[in-house]
């Protein structure tokens, strides 16, 4: 299929001199510059995490319960037993 595209001049430029460097056709680099980005794309595509889709949405809501994670009594003992020492 033809088609037409528009580039900057700086651009065409530096792809039609590595097509010749590469001793091909500019079509030739651009077809392979187009099936290189569709398939990283897909590649690297992953679903959204859930700490990623609710990362604006924290300290929102003060529920009134301090952080267990700063509460010294909470931590007291924590990690020193795994299930190899029971």
């Amino acid at each position: 299929m033809k088609t037409t595209i528009e580039l900057p001049d700086d651009l065409y430029r530096r792809a039609k001199a590595e097509a010749a460097l590469r001793g091909r056709k500019l079509r030739d680099l651009v077809e392979e510059g187009l099936r290189l980005a569709l398939d990283a794309k897909t590649k690297t595509r992953r679903p959204p995490s859930l700490s990623g889709l609710t990362k604006r949405a924290r300290g929102m809501i003060d529920s009134g319960v301090p952080d267990l994670a700063s509460n010294p009594k909470h931590l007291s003992g924590f990690g020193r037993h795994d299930r190899r020492d029971r």
